[in-house]
């Protein structure tokens, strides 16, 4: 059974970019968060809804990156 959390429409998941970037994005399930190398953010995911603001996304850490 899927986490409520942070499961995400896979066609959504296709057509989100980064907001800074444009670049594709990377879902990792278990942080609940949509990922974005090129930015070096994280997004969150919260109750299934990507939250796409930069102010709101975390900054990747070196080992992340």
């Amino acid at each position: 059974m899927a986490d409520i959390e942070t499961d995400i429409d896979p066609k959504l998941l296709e057509i989100l970019v980064c907001p800074v970037t444009k670049t594709a994005l990377v879902f990792d399930r278990e942080a609940g968060e949509l990922i974005s190398k090129a930015a070096g953010l994280a997004y969150p995911i919260r109750d299934g809804i990507p939250i796409m603001l930069p102010e709101e996304a975390r900054e990747l850490s070196a080992e992340e990156k």
